[in-house]
């Protein structure tokens, strides 16, 4: 960002998360880490919150302890099914950050 001069409300970091069901999709301007790791230290390195982020649910369809391993795993049957729509949304959703700003594409793609 530095090198390059972004501005930070440029950066969209799009991150797996297992607190959504698998697929669901949700854009936010900013906010907290909700426990995960990647943003903890994206959040550390930045000295802020306060940039965009798309958090692409993969569930949480695993016993206690055995988190990364669940991670790290091969989608199910019915996720590989579900897959290419998610994430032609997904790009969708990039693409229109990219164009239109963060408001726009929330407004957008955040609807119920």
């Amino acid at each position: 960002m530095q090198k390059e001069n972004i501005p930070q409300k440029n950066i969209l970091v799009i991150l797996d998360d297992l607190a959504l069901a698998f697929g669901t999709l949700r854009l936010r301007k900013k906010g907290g880490d909700g426990g995960h790791n990647g943003l903890f230290d994206i959040t550390q390195t930045l000295g802020s919150q306060e940039y965009s982020r798309l958090r692409f649910g993969i569930g949480n369809d695993f016993s206690q302890g055995s988190q990364v391993k669940y991670v790290l795993s091969n989608w199910s049957e019915n996720e590989e099914k579900e897959l290419p729509d998610k994430l032609k949304t997904a790009i969708e959703i990039i693409q229109s950050f990219g164009f239109h700003g963060i408001d726009r594409t929330m407004n957008t793609y955040n609807k119920k």
